[in-house]
């Protein structure tokens, strides 16, 4: 008796089977559809992009600019001949400044730091990279005098 529920559950299993089976032939295999291209260019899928939380930050950049004043705006007076010419002639002043120094700010360093009225700035970088600075004076004063207290000549 206890061979016959044993063959009656085995053949209730194969019957399972089989019905699992018949269905699964009678249905057709899915398969998945590939998209069809129809453009040259290829879209890289997004991936997720986590939010950042780092131990420690990295690279701190504040305070590493200086910050331009009077005393690093001009490096150095220009002595050459030429300058020295412009000095008598035209009532100019030569100096080397410093590159990120515009025009406004040069005036207003020489006019701080020498004391003087600038009347115009001409600028230009040199070949080897540093710029140079034309400031021209007032006509009331006198760009010798100026050269003199600075110490050019």
């Amino acid at each position: 008796m206890v061979e016959a529920k044993k063959t009656q559950k085995d053949e209730s299993a194969k019957i399972k089977k089989a019905k699992i089976a018949a269905n699964s032939v009678k249905k057709a295999a899915k398969t998945k559809g590939h998209k069809i291209r129809r453009n040259t260019h290829f879209f890289r899928g997004k991936t997720l992009e986590q939010k950042r939380n780092p131990k420690f930050v990295r690279n701190l950049k504040t305070g590493l600019s200086k910050k331009l004043d009077k005393f690093s705006i001009i490096k150095y007076p220009l002595t050459t001949e030429s300058a020295m010419k412009m000095i008598e002639e035209i009532n100019t002043l030569v100096f080397i400044v410093d590159g990120r120094a515009n025009k406004v700010k040069i005036g207003k360093a020489i006019s701080d730091l020498y004391d003087v009225q600038c009347v115009k700035v001409n600028t230009m970088i040199r070949p080897d990279g540093l710029k140079k600075a034309y400031v021209r004076l007032a006509p009331d004063q006198d760009a010798l005098d100026v050269a003199n207290k600075i110490g050019i000549i």
